[in-house]
């Protein structure tokens, strides 16, 4: 039984729907899903169909996309009440959400528990001489402005930060509760240390990639692994001697597509050793 993870599928794409159809079947195994599913229900219901087909447990996180309000009716959900309903649309499948217990890992080896967070971000992924109210600014200056400034409400939040900061909270008091004999595999769509935003070419894109309130929390909370996406940079990573899974697909420029991707996907347990 293995566990693995797989995130910014960007499925309004008809490229990344049918490299996903391709996916071998994992019966027996789970699937970690970090965020950036697509933007509207059919995308998610595409996914779900899918995935649940093809792996016996689904874990998911919600990326920026999921959030989108991208409707034009007066009537359409943001903010909370937009990532409830991607919620109750996960449940419906079957599919593990952040606001469901934290499950036990059942494979081999010691006891292990899935976290699957959703923290956001609060500009603070920034170097220290650029201030809190500058950040947006010093971002434009290089012409970068992230969609979310858009389409991503924080309702009934005054702003994303403020939202970022009470799912913050909201995790602490889960994770402080978790036994003190267990490890965690800690999930979440954004990065958990701003050292890990590699952005050569969009470096001030940064200020969108995460929460420094994040940046003990492999140690703090006994990670053995911790999974995001976001970057649509894949790579394996070693801090404290915790394993940082990057685990994006991306838009399909970013990536080729040649028959199953079943090597895309990133093997989080066992896993690859130090």
């Amino acid at each position: 039984m293995k566990l693995y993870a797989l995130s910014d599928l960007h499925l309004r794409y008809e490229h990344n729907q049918r490299a996903l159809e391709s996916l071998a079947p994992h019966p027996e195994d789970w699937l970690i899903v970090a965020g950036d599913v697509g933007e509207k229900p059919e995308h998610l219901d595409f996914a779900w169909r899918t995935l649940t087909a093809r792996f016996q447990k689904v874990v998911w996180v919600p990326g920026n996309h999921e959030l989108w309000t991208v409707s034009r009716e007066q009537s359409a959900p943001r903010g909370e009440a937009r990532y409830q309903e991607v919620v109750a649309q996960c449940r419906a499948y079957g599919v593990l959400t952040p606001e469901d217990p934290y499950p036990r890992w059942p494979g081999e080896g010691p006891h292990r528990v899935l976290v699957p967070l959703f923290l956001l971000y609060d500009y603070s992924f920034r170097p220290d001489h650029v201030a809190e109210q500058d950040a947006l600014n010093w971002a434009l200056e290089e012409h970068i402005l992230c969609t979310d400034e858009a389409v991503l409400h924080p309702d009934p939040y005054p702003s994303r930060a403020a939202w970022c900061a009470a799912r913050v909270e909201q995790s602490l008091a889960r994770l402080e509760a978790l036994p003190a004999d267990c490890s965690t595999i800690l999930i979440n769509h954004f990065p958990l240390r701003y050292e890990h935003v590699r952005l050569p070419r969009i470096p001030r894109f940064s200020i969108w990639c995460g929460t420094k309130k994040t940046e003990d929390w492999h140690v703090r909370f006994r990670a053995e692994v911790v999974v995001s996406g976001h970057l649509h940079m894949p790579a394996t990573l070693w801090r404290d001697g915790v394993r940082f899974e990057e685990v994006s697909l991306g838009y399909p420029k970013q990536w080729d597509w040649r028959g199953d991707i079943s090597g895309l996907l990133r093997e989080i347990l066992p896993g690859p050793q130090p």
